[in-house]
């Protein structure tokens, strides 16, 4: 990935290249430290000094963190086409939607499928779901020679889903989401 030296960094989800090295300063401040600007630049608090990676679309740089990304796991006996399919799937751990989502062709539509409330969604769910992630993301890296080099190619970078569309795993597009999945 994009790096200059002990500078901060801003990457512009969908380019290869850093937009602009930051400077304390440089942005509005929001909520937890960090630096924004509208041109969609991150960085983190100008103590850190360390460089933001934000990803969010399988094809822009850093893709390949998404779950959406084409890498199979293997996870509970079975093979799953991605970490979404996984994901999603136990939502409904122990029922027949399980495997209706594994089988799913995409890994859009297993998210749909699993984010469809006429499915019954397991009782714990909010409890575990975090832990699921962490299950699904360490085979994920923890199987896939190329994926584990790329993530720790990221060293301390913080990782950044940059994405309106999720307050909870990604940034709320706006800095001010948990970002669970970065």
């Amino acid at each position: 990935g994009p790096v200059l030296g002990s500078s901060l960094v801003a990457v512009t989800v969908g380019s290869a290249e850093p937009r602009a090295s930051l400077r304390a300063g440089s942005g509005p401040r929001l909520g937890g430290g960090e630096l924004w600007d509208r041109a969609g630049w991150f960085c983190d608090d100008p103590g850190m000094r360390d460089e933001v990676i934000a990803f969010y679309s399988v094809g822009d740089p850093f893709g390949e963190l998404s779950n959406f990304a084409p890498f199979p796991i293997s996870l509970k006996g079975k093979r799953w086409p991605t970490s979404e399919h996984y994901f999603q799937a136990q939502k409904f751990a122990g029922t027949p939607h399980e495997e209706e989502i594994r089988r799913a062709r995409k890994p859009r539509i297993a998210a749909e499928m699993g984010r469809d409330r006429k499915r019954p969604l397991r009782r714990d769910w909010e409890a575990v779901k975090d832990a699921v992630m962490t299950e699904a993301l360490r085979a994920k890296f923890s199987q896939q020679a190329d994926l584990r080099a790329l993530l720790l190619s990221t060293g301390d970078s913080r990782l950044v889903e940059h994405t309106a569309n999720d307050s909870y795993w990604g940034d709320g597009g706006d800095g001010s989401g948990k970002n669970r999945l970065g």
